[in-house]
């Protein structure tokens, strides 16, 4: 196990190419730190540099205190697996997880008794050993992606690396490798940094997560830190299914109005709680879906349901108040409140409580207090 660390790390392809700008951050020893972001964010050329299967730009990246940006891939004590599984097709599940061990030269090559415990000891942790006969055709995907996952821990890495590796299984696969990463990472303890575009799984798999986008981090902080108090308007509106409501819009003496560019409906309103009370000026009102409390049939409402999506154990209701749209969950609604959110006539208050208000700036970032 060791310490990783990122130190003002750029990464350029050309002058008007820049996949990683200025990332900054220090993963724990035997922590699961997950990168996440949309397409082209500069997470996955993170991880590369990190494996010396890129070169650094500018800055300095350490494994267990030593800067390692100029020694090769297989001096740096790390174990990569890829969203391809990559596994020799003619070869059986023992000679593919013994594959990289036997191949080993010089002082690091090791005898067959290590390489045969090695083997036995993965495919044990991983629920492999009565599979090792077997090719990799006639394995499930998820049995393959954990021979994947195995010929990289039988090397026993300090630092474990993983790019997308459950991408190719589907969803109810996923979520049984999901627990089963996290199973492994809390026997094993290993540093983890793992590469995901899927908000959950970076939410269920992680110690901490570095949110990214368009090269540059946006937070690095536990999920339910990123979740319920996002620095900025994008964090915000990455994570969380549906995403946190955003209503642009202004405050003068601790009231929110809503922006509406047709000026056809009253604009939503909001009181402020105190510690947002002194904002003056453009802003960015948050809050989220689970957090809105619905009020059907209100006279003073200033919303009409534009539409829902019934999901069984919860109800996703949509408003609409001239240019502004937001979301509400509701959970268990039942049959009669089902056929009230058919009435897209009816006037519909929200109701916030103060402490899930969030507020962001003109510049879309957090204002101190949300």
């Amino acid at each position: 196990m060791a310490e990783v660390g990122f130190d003002g790390v750029w990464k350029e392809y050309d002058s008007d190419s820049v996949a990683v700008k200025d990332l900054t951050i220090h993963v724990e020893t035997g922590e699961f730190v997950v990168l996440v972001g949309p397409s082209g964010c500069g997470k996955t050329t993170s991880l590369r540099m990190l494996a010396g299967l890129e070169e650094i730009t500018e800055g300095t990246i350490s494994i267990d205190g030593v800067v390692v940006n100029n020694l090769p891939p297989k001096a740096r004590g790390i174990g990569m697996v890829f969203q391809s599984y990559a596994l020799y097709p003619h070869m059986n599940v023992e000679r593919n997880l013994s594959f990289g061990l036997r191949m080993q030269k010089g002082a690091e090559r090791l005898e067959k008794k290590e390489i045969d415990s090695r083997v036995s000891d993965a495919a044990e942790l991983l629920g492999l050993t009565e599979y090792l006969d077997r090719l990799p055709k006639n394995l499930s995907g998820g049995q393959r992606q954990r021979v994947a996952l195995g010929r990289a821990l039988v090397r026993q890495p300090e630092v474990l690396l993983m790019d997308e590796p459950l991408s190719n299984l589907d969803a109810k696969l996923r979520n049984q490798m999901r627990i089963e990463l996290r199973r492994l990472h809390e026997e094993l303890g290993t540093t983890t940094i793992y590469v995901t575009h899927d908000q959950v799984e970076a939410m269920t798999l992680a110690d901490r997560i570095v949110i990214m986008n368009e090269g540059r981090m946006q937070q690095f902080s536990t999920p339910l830190e990123a979740y319920h108090h996002p620095s900025n308007t994008f964090v915000a509106s990455f994570l969380g299914t549906p995403p946190m409501n955003l209503v642009e819009g202004s405050m003068s003496d601790g009231v929110f109005i809503a922006t509406d560019a047709n000026g056809g409906e009253e604009p939503f309103t909001m009181k402020m709680p105190s510690h947002h009370s002194s904002y003056e000026g453009r802003c960015t009102l948050g809050f989220r879906p689970e957090n809105t409390a619905l009020k059907i049939g209100d006279e003073d409402g200033k919303f009409k349901i534009a539409g829902f999506e019934s999901l069984g154990s919860e109800t996703i209701v949509h408003l609409d108040n001239g240019d502004t749209r937001i979301s509400a969950v509701w959970h268990r609604p039942g049959p009669e409140a089902n056929r009230q959110i058919m009435d897209r006539t009816s006037n519909v208050g929200v109701q916030i409580n103060e402490s899930d208000i969030r507020l962001f700036d003109s510049e879309g970032n957090a204002v101190n207090g949300a």
